[in-house]
This record gives C-alpha cells, sequence and structure tokens, in this order.
C-alpha cells in the first residue's frame, strides 16, 4: 500500500525554507524607504563636495615638497 503525502503547502519545510527570501526582501523594502524618508544627515563643521565630505576646520592637505638639489 502507499501512503498518500500532503501538500506542499502544509508541509512546514517549503515554508521554512522561503522564509529566508522573505525577511530579506522586507528588510530591503524598509531600508529603501528608511533612505528615502531620511536622504541626508547633516553634520556640523563639514562641508560636502561631491561625493567627498570634510570637515570645516580642517586645514588642506599640503603638497609634497619637491626638494631640488
Amino acid at each position: 500500500m502507499s501512503q498518500q503525502g500532503n501538500p506542499w503547502w502544509k508541509e512546514p519545510w517549503p515554508w521554512l525554507l522561503m522564509s529566508g527570501p522573505l525577511v530579506a526582501m522586507v528588510a530591503c523594502g524598509v531600508t529603501i524607504w528608511l533612505a528615502s524618508t531620511h536622504p541626508d544627515m547633516p553634520v556640523q563643521g563639514a562641508t560636502r563636495h561631491g561625493l567627498v565630505v570634510e570637515k570645516a576646520d580642517a586645514a588642506p592637505p599640503k603638497a609634497a615638497a619637491v626638494r631640488q638639489p
């Protein structure tokens, strides 16, 4: 006699295996929502030049002195 198995949606393993990617997709959605609602956090004493953020009170880097013989 052969036994009839349960349908796949009544077994725990498919749901357990699908829960990981589902949690990752929800976390990605939350991350995108947070990034869109909080675009830039202002930092006191810093200026932004494109992708570079520099402290306003910091001196610019000095070029290396070239010694002449």
